[in-house]
Formats: structure tokens, sequence, C-alpha cells
């Protein structure tokens, strides 16, 4: 401290009266005080003396620019709250006043307690929001003053916070929400909880809390997993699982039949005969026309499977197999005559055994009894294919060969009946339907949606097997068909035995 700070005491004050001068005592607390306020310009005082700690006189300091008045108003402030936690200390309600004759160190401890006080953030003014901003999510009104509901960031009115199904109050404490609409849980899982196509009840959850189920890949049936191992009846045509409310109707040997695929089945030769000659049309309509007169026979399962076991060549398509071109000399068992149904069983099959003679390459052909009529004619396009090669000479095909142009075959005609206008032929191809022999599609009968819906399946089945030699061989002969034609595609067949590339 300068000879220029202790003389301030004896200086008069701007006020216009001197002050006394007093000898200055530099006591302990003093000595802490100057300390804690070094270099702040403040003054202190012990109620007796008064000095300026680490600043200049008042009357002799310079006068300074106005960016630094700002600062000598913070020190004139400083020293004056200075001033101001002294005197309080000194007030009988400050903390430790013991009277007049408080000490340096009590003073002291009072000023340190004053300053350690929690400061608090200055007053906050009350943000009112602007009107409208609360709209009720129910009638779409201003909410007011009073009670309201938020959930989501929507408000309600409490009388407004009802279920969107059944537009009751909602008084649970829990609820559920579909985007801003709030519904009882009860509603919602009626509304949007899948439930089994099967048995009509509520997908249960697994052991995780989820919701699985089992859907088909084409008709998007959704049913319980435990269906798959509860013996529900599957129908053998179109796959969907039967309905707790429907009735399948049993055909015998594990075979069940749908109602919708019923309308159209084939169940006995005489229903055949007339499906089977137009395809043999619509292959001479493809300039490939078959001069044998092959015998075409519909039999049950069992017949065709033993059959089947007595075949020395030929492809068959596994697990299960719904048709057969035959080359051998055998005795078959045919159904001849309808049979009755009654109830949702098949009554009175009646067959009739029949002895194929061999004549030529192809002994017979044999079709599944009992499914719809695009189902069958397909079965028929695809095994007359194997009936048409064999007659014009193509040997040892492999199955992905074989198996794969007769499924293009079976798709084309599939696709000239449910797609009206359309010779399923690419327009490359010189086997082009003629029109001496091609039926029009005016003169085709008339397909209901459902019969369309079913051709559509089974069209979807021929495109997505899985198995090596019809499905992946379909697929390699339907774009070499597509690109090179049907003629060149066959030639090719016929002098390589495979398909072009």
């Amino acid at each position: 401290m300068d000879s220029s700070d202790s003389s301030y005491l004896s200086r008069p004050r701007a006020y216009g009266h001197t002050a006394p001068s007093y000898p200055w005592r530099r006591s302990r607390f003093m000595r802490w005080l100057c300390k804690f306020f070094k270099g702040t310009g403040c003054r202190v005082s012990n109620g007796r003396h008064s000095h300026l700690i680490g600043g200049e006189s008042m009357l002799h300091r310079p006068v300074k620019p106005a960016d630094d008045q700002s600062k000598d108003a913070n020190e004139d402030l400083d020293h004056a709250n200075a001033l101001s936690l002294v005197e309080d200390a000194k007030k009988p309600n400050a903390p430790g006043y013991r009277g007049q004759g408080i000490d340096d160190d009590e003073l002291a401890k009072a000023i340190q307690e004053s300053l350690s006080m929690p400061s608090y953030q200055p007053y906050q003014p009350v943000q009112f929001l602007p009107r409208g901003y609360r709209i009720c999510g129910g009638c779409h009104h201003e909410i007011g003053y009073g009670h309201y509901l938020s959930c989501m960031g929507t408000f309600w009115h409490p009388q407004c916070f009802r279920c969107y199904a059944c537009g009751q109050l909602i008084r649970e404490t829990e609820f559920s929400l579909s985007g801003t609409y709030p519904y009882h849980k009860s509603c919602y899982k009626e509304l949007h909880h899948p439930k089994c196509d099967v048995c009509h009840e509520f997908i249960p959850t697994n052991r995780a809390g989820l919701i699985e189920y089992r859907a088909h890949p084409f008709w998007g049936q959704k049913y319980c997993p435990s269906h798959e191992h509860d013996h529900t009846p599957r129908c053998c045509s179109c796959e969907r699982m039967e309905s707790r409310n429907t009735r399948y109707i049993y055909l015998g040997e594990g075979r069940s039949l749908c109602l919708e695929c019923l309308e159209s089945a084939i169940m006995d030769a005489g229903d055949c005969q007339p499906l089977y000659h137009s395809i043999r049309d619509y292959y001479e309509g493809m300039n490939m026309r078959i001069d044998q007169q092959i015998p075409m026979l519909l039999v049950e399962r069992q017949a065709l499977n033993e059959a089947m076991e007595g075949e020395k060549y030929g492809h068959h398509h596994m697990p299960e197999t719904r048709g057969l071109c035959l080359s051998e000399e055998q005795t078959v068992s045919s159904i001849h005559k309808r049979p009755r149904i009654g109830g949702n069983k098949i009554l009175d099959m009646r067959t009739h055994p029949q002895k194929l003679i061999r004549r030529c390459e192809v002994t017979a052909i044999l079709v599944l009894y009992g499914l719809p009529r695009l189902l069958t004619g397909s079965i028929l396009a695809h095994e007359l294919m194997h009936g048409w090669l064999r007659l014009r000479g193509y040997r040892d095909l492999s199955p992905e060969v074989e198996e794969g142009i007769c499924q293009v075959l079976s798709h084309m005609w599939l696709e000239s009946e449910i797609m009206p206008g359309s010779t399923s032929v690419p327009s490359s191809s010189s086997y082009a339907p003629s029109s001496s022999s091609a039926m029009p599609s005016s003169k085709k009968a008339a397909k209901s949606d459902t019969e369309k819906k079913l051709g559509e399946f089974f069209m979807h089945q021929i495109a997505h097997d899985t198995s090596t030699a019809y499905g992946e061989g379909f697929r390699a002969a339907n774009a070499a068909v597509n690109k090179y034609g049907l003629r060149r595609t066959l030639d090719h067949i016929h002098f390589t035995g495979a398909f072009p590339v």
C-alpha cells in the first residue's frame, strides 16, 4: 500500500467537510479483509477507520473514457456492497452478534457467511401461451381455462376424451392410441389385433410377447401356428386351410376340397373329355399337332401311385403327383361315373379296371380326380407335352429340361384361359395359334372371378415352385422361350438336350 492511499484519510471529502485523522491499526481482521477485497477498489471499514484497498482516491482519480465509466460504476457498487456487509454484520440480527463488543474474528466470520449465502436466479415472468395454442383433439375447439387432458402432444376436454371406435368416454387409466385417436384397450384389440382366419380367435402372442402367425404367400390367409400341427384340413387344390365356420369336402386318401374349388371340380372321365379335347386343339393351334389318340383316364390317388411304381421312365413331382404320362402297358382303375356327395364326403365311388395296351411311345395319360377345371387342364397340358416330346423323338432329356419345358406349356395354357385375347406365345416363336384351330377368346366359357383367381394361383405355383426339376427347370425354360421363341428353343433341345443361353 503506497503513501497516497494512507494520506487519503486526512484529505477533505467531496461533501465539504474534513474527516478526522486516526492512526491506521492493522488488526488481524483488517489484514484479512484487505486481502479479501484486494483489487476490487472497494472501501472497507471497521466502524472507526476506513481504507481504500488497491484503488485510488475518488478526488484524485482522472477522468476516464466512456467505456471505462461502466467499470468505475461497478467499482463504486462493490464499494457500497462491502460497506453494507460490514454494517449488516454489526446489527443485532446479524449472524454471530454479541453486542457492541464484537471482535474482529466474529465480524470476519459474519461477513464470510453473508458472502457464502446461495444466490437466486433473477425473477422470470410467467409465460402465457397464445390463444388457440391448445386445441381439443375431440371437438377441435380451443381449450380455455379449467381441466384438460394431454397425451402425445394432443389435448382434450375431459368430456371429449372418447373412444374413437365405440364413442364412449375413456375413464380407465390405460388406453391405446392409433395416431391421434384414443381407444379403449378392448376396442383397439378388437379393431387392430389380428384374428386367425381358421379359428377366428385373436392370434396369441409368443413367449417374447410378440404376435406370431402364419400367412399363405398368395391368398394372405392368416392363422395360428398351432393349426399346422392340429390336423386342420387344407384344400388339396388351393392349399387354403379350412375355417371353423365352413366344412370342406373330404375326398378320401387324406384329401379335402374347399367349396370354391368344388364348384368347377372334374369328378369323372365324362366331365374331363371336353377339357382334354380342347387342350389338344390348343396344341394343334400352336402347330404342335398330336397325331396319336392317347387315352386319358381320371383316377384316384392310389391308382396313380400304383401306376407310377410300374412306370420305368418319367419324372414325378414329389411329394404329390397329380398326373402321369404312361409309356408301359398296365391295368389302371379309372373313374367312369361321378360319385355322390353326402354331408361332407364322397359316397359311392365307382371305378372300372382298364387294360392299357401300348401302341406307340405313349400308353395313356392319367390325371387325379376331384381337382378344379383349370388345375386339371394345366396338368393335362403338362402331360400332353410329355407325350408330344416322346412322339417327336426327344430322348434322354434331363429332368430339368423335360419338366421345365412341360411346365412352360402348362403356364401358357393357363394364361390363355384367364387372360382373354392372350395367345401366350412369344412373338418371336413360329409356334403361333392358327386362325383355323385356335379357339377365339369370345367363344371360351365366361369364368367367374373366383375361377380366375384360382387360375392366377396355379400360375403362381408354377412360377414359384422350389423343386429343382419343376421350379428351376421352368424358370430356365421360360427365359429361353422368351428370348428365342418356342420353335428355336425346342429345336435346340432336340439337338443338344439343353436350353439355349
